[in-house]
């Protein structure tokens, strides 16, 4: 069984195979996230009702929480193609890895930032260090420390092994986000959606809050591949199949 696994992911992970099958599956997950998010977007505006405490200033959690929970799955997509990629040295992890650092650093400002909006009404303040708005934006930190440490070398496969190390010893703060409402006395309010045992939430409220965290999620693997793509590219382009791409792109462009 491992070693029809380690197959598969040897297969998968020749370039020319993940450009290939990476390429016919981005007109599909773009098209399923934005009509997901439009469904959904209805749903959390239109449908569901306004919160008995927080009336209708409720409804960013159509947007933040979904981020919220993107940022955290980013994270560990990244850390995940990190940990193949130094183990394994699986060149598409790499680029995987890599690809997924400033998709995740952007749902974290968003987190952030739709989170400073909606805590300005309910708390009376823009930002306060609260130990799941400070382990966040120690997230973002890390997202682009391996940005930076990525684009700091030149080499562009050293560059990722340094910067899926620093991935890796950063996936210590993703518990500390998650948990962090549980383990320390926070403004932030628990959480409301569980996946064991009922959701503190209405139903009319949560189908339009999964849905979006569906979208978003399609929405993020269709970013990644659509970036791997052209970092495989880049860095395969002295390789035949990597100029007859080119090549075929440009005629079809003339």
């Amino acid at each position: 069984m491992m070693n029809k696994l380690t197959l598969w992911f040897h297969k998968f992970g020749s370039p020319p195979i993940f450009h290939r099958v990476a390429g016919l599956l981005l007109p599909w997950l773009y098209a399923t996230a934005v009509l997901g998010g439009l469904v959904a977007m209805y749903g959390g505006l239109f449908v569901a009702p306004a919160d008995y405490q927080q009336s209708d200033a409720y409804r960013i959690i159509f947007i933040h929480v979904p981020c919220a929970w993107m940022s955290l799955f980013a994270y560990l997509f990244m850390a995940i193609n990190a940990f193949i990629a130094l183990v394994w040295r699986i060149k598409i992890s790499e680029i995987l890895a890599m690809a997924s650092a400033p998709i995740g650093a952007i749902f974290t400002a968003v987190t952030l930032a739709t989170g400073a909006i909606w805590g300005k009404p309910m708390w009376g303040t823009w930002w306060t260090w609260d130990a799941r708005l400070t382990s966040e934006l120690v997230l973002l930190f890390l997202f682009l420390g391996v940005i930076g440490l990525y684009n700091a070398i030149e080499d562009r496969r050293q560059a990722a092994r340094a910067a899926a190390f620093l991935a890796l010893v950063g996936i210590v703060n993703v518990p500390i986000v998650h948990f962090s409402v549980s383990w320390w006395n926070t403004l932030h309010q628990g959480s409301t959606v569980r996946l064991l045992g009922p959701s503190r939430i209405d139903s009319s409220m949560l189908w339009p809050l999964l849905l979006m965290a569906l979208a978003t999620h399609l929405w993020f693997f269709a970013s990644v591949l659509a970036r791997a793509r052209a970092s495989t590219l880049e860095l395969e382009a002295g390789k035949d199949w990597a100029r007859d791409v080119v090549l075929k792109a440009g005629a079809r462009h003339e």
